[in-house]
């Protein structure tokens, strides 16, 4: 197209009046009288939502505008990370008492003989209340008075993909829109010119990492415009995102005004919440194109910052990320996801999870304090987990000692704002077996965080397939107060 084709395109295209049809006038039709009814029975935030998200104004104080979930995908041993186990330690090698386990859903170990597996790597006192975790994090060690740590938490999945899915959206069943999808449906971006939902992946240099499917980042039934958006940190950040040879920007505009223009004359005619994700999209792919590089180009950071992190321009590495998701938060973006690869465990433990933490414990602790240093820390909220935990039980292969996949128990940790720093919740069974103290779940992990980001999660729905859709599903979820500064 030229810089003309917009002029020319309004002289050749019908009147919306000409495009429309039998199925759209009768679609419009009900949104008269029968709309204004049924307005008075949803929610205020349910109606036409506005550029700041439907959820206006907000029920609840808002003590975090944006989340950084930072995930360990493949599930970390928190017998090596954040749960110290003395009683394990001394029935190294003793059969698992069958009381813990006899009926209990396992996954690989599921009809062997189980045996008890101490902590293969000593735990240490840090920060002012003592909080003992593993030698393997001494950077995240640092940061212990900032943090809350969770060792209690429980989840319903034993297997990687379905428990992606019920950490992301609440359920096992793939379809349901992800916690960023909702956030950023719910709450808008604060960001003009980049996406409201972000998506980094990394991958640990080991063995072959887990894959992480796109759909633990859908919008699934929320309009499509919401879903996340993967940036590369290597070679070009989004596909096809850069102008072809020969083509300039002020080409590119005409070309996407002239497309804009088709797309909602075609919307007036026939209104479809499609057409309205695909206008959203071009217009958020064209502002993309300059913000992008400024974005992605860390050159510009000084070399403290990046020794801090640990990590070189262009590296890919989860460091990286975790740079790229504080100049993210800076530029408004709302919910930024990071995952790193390759922390699933069945074996060869002891070599393996020692280069699993080193390549993430510098960068979590530095993308703490430099967003303490920059005022981001108290209105962002910061979540480190993986999908579930591992067994308190042996498995061996090929010579080496791993962990099974476990539900009944994972250790993870949040920090930032409304969270209470140097606060340990919960607490498993003397083996580790199962929480025993203060047990929580995921949907109490996504309640609380909607009620950080001054949501009320029994009231935040969608309507589909006739039933009103929320994040913490139809069981009873609790906000954990008790975590809550």
């Amino acid at each position: 197209m030229t810089s003309n084709s917009l002029t020319s395109l309004n002289r050749t295209v019908p009147s919306p009046q000409l495009l429309a049809t039998r199925r759209s006038f009768l679609r419009s039709g009900t949104m008269g009288p029968g709309a204004i009814a049924l307005s008075s029975l949803l929610p205020s935030f349910a109606i036409a939502a506005d550029s700041k998200g439907v959820v206006n104004p907000l029920p609840l104080p808002q003590k975090a505008r944006r989340v950084i979930w930072l995930t360990m995908a493949g599930g970390p041993s928190q017998f090596e990370t954040f749960d110290p186990k003395p009683k394990l330690a001394e029935m190294d090698g003793q059969p698992m008492p069958e009381s813990l386990t006899k009926g209990q859903q396992l996954a690989q170990l599921q009809g062997q003989k189980l045996l008890c597996q101490g902590p293969v790597f000593p735990f240490t006192k840090c920060g002012q209340n003592q909080t003992e975790i593993s030698t393997l994090l001494p950077h995240i060690g640092s940061i212990m008075d900032d943090i809350c740590l969770i060792r209690s938490m429980t989840t319903e999945a034993i297997n990687h993909d379905p428990a992606h899915m019920f950490m992301n959206t609440g359920s096992q069943i793939a379809g349901r829109p992800s916690m960023g999808a909702w956030v950023t449906y719910g709450l808008g971006s604060e960001a003009d010119n980049l996406p409201g939902f972000v998506v980094l992946t990394s991958t640990g240099k080991g063995r072959s990492p887990q894959p992480i499917a796109a759909r633990q980042w859908s919008s699934g039934f929320l309009p499509g415009k919401f879903q996340g958006v993967q940036l590369r940190n290597q070679g070009d950040p989004v596909l096809y995102l850069s102008n072809p040879d020969g083509v300039s920007r002020l080409q590119q505009q005409a070309d996407f005004e002239a497309i804009t223009a088709l797309n909602r004359q075609f919307h007036t005619a026939s209104p479809d919440p499609e057409i309205e994700t695909r206008i959203a999209q071009y217009e958020m792919a064209f502002q993309m194109q300059a913000s992008i590089p400024d974005l992605m180009d860390i050159q510009g950071e000084t070399q403290a910052t990046l020794e801090s992190y640990g990590c070189q321009p262009g590296d890919g590495s989860f460091a990286s990320n975790c740079l790229l998701a504080r100049r993210l938060a800076e530029r408004g973006t709302r919910f930024i996801q990071l995952y790193h690869r390759d922390w699933d465990h069945h074996s060869q433990l002891k070599e393996e999870l020692p280069l699993r933490c080193a390549e993430v414990d510098r960068a979590c602790a530095a993308l703490v304090r430099d967003l303490q240093q920059r005022g981001l820390f108290e209105d962002t909220l910061i979540v480190w987990s993986g999908e579930f935990g591992r067994t308190p039980m042996a498995q061996k292969n090929k010579g080496t000692i791993g962990r099974d996949h476990h539900n009944k128990s994972m250790s993870m940790w949040m920090a930032g704002a409304g969270i209470r720093g140097g606060l340990v919740y919960g607490a498993t069974d003397d083996l580790g077996y199962a929480a025993a103290e203060n047990v929580t779940n995921v949907h109490d992990l996504h309640a609380t965080m909607l009620h950080l980001l001054g949501i009320r999660h029994d009231t935040f729905t969608y309507r589909f397939q006739g039933l009103n859709a929320r994040l913490t599903g139809v069981e009873e979820a609790k906000v954990i107060r008790d975590i809550l500064a």
